[in-house]
């Protein structure tokens, strides 16, 4: 792998969301045949990169009120103890523990915690790049997935179909697409 710290794109800083031109998405498998697909509207990400790369810290918190699966009532359903129990934990959190670089590519190991739980989980993604933006701006795109299984996470409502199986499936993937800005 890579060392960080010799990558061209590698800035020393500390680096905000730009919530304008970034996504924080999952999907779940409905009915066994499709996939429901969903977005969280609010969110926050903050990446430190000090000049050991080895220390670098990503944070992030997601507002799971937020959540948008384009249905008003199964995004209701959501928030309720059967999904998010929003009353009691409002926000999604992740810390990373660490990662790992190799060219565009990179792991980022770290904990989640949802629904007062915290398990350790493995993102997988790439930079896109680094630029300037017609502002004076430096700004970063990164790409990122993972999946969780639900039930660790005390997520289990379900329910039987007639003609057999369950309404949702297990394993949750989720997606990011950001644009982050090094702060002057």
């Amino acid at each position: 792998m890579t060392d960080i710290a010799t990558h061209s794109d590698y800035r020393v800083g500390t680096w905000t969301l730009d919530p304008t031109h970034s996504e924080l998405s999952f999907t779940v498998r409905h009915l066994a045949i499709s996939k429901v697909r969903g977005v969280f509207r609010s969110f926050d990400v903050t990446v430190t990169t000090p000049e050991d790369p080895a220390q670098i810290s990503v944070e992030a918190s997601v507002d799971v009120a937020s959540v948008d699966t384009n249905q008003e009532a199964r995004d209701n359903h959501l928030r309720t103890s059967d999904f998010f129990l929003v009353e009691e934990h409002p926000t999604m959190t992740f810390r990373s523990t660490g990662i790992r670089l190799d060219g565009e590519e990179f792991e980022l190991e770290g904990h989640l915690t949802l629904r007062g739980v915290t398990k350790p989980v493995t993102l997988k993604g790439e930079l896109g790049g680094v630029v300037t933006d017609g502002w004076g701006q430096t700004k970063a795109g990164v790409s990122a997935t993972t999946k969780i299984n639900r039930h660790d996470f005390g997520v289990s409502w379900n329910q039987a179909l007639e003609a057999g199986g369950l309404t949702l499936g297990d394993e949750v993937k989720i997606a990011l697409d950001i644009q982050l800005v090094l702060q002057p």
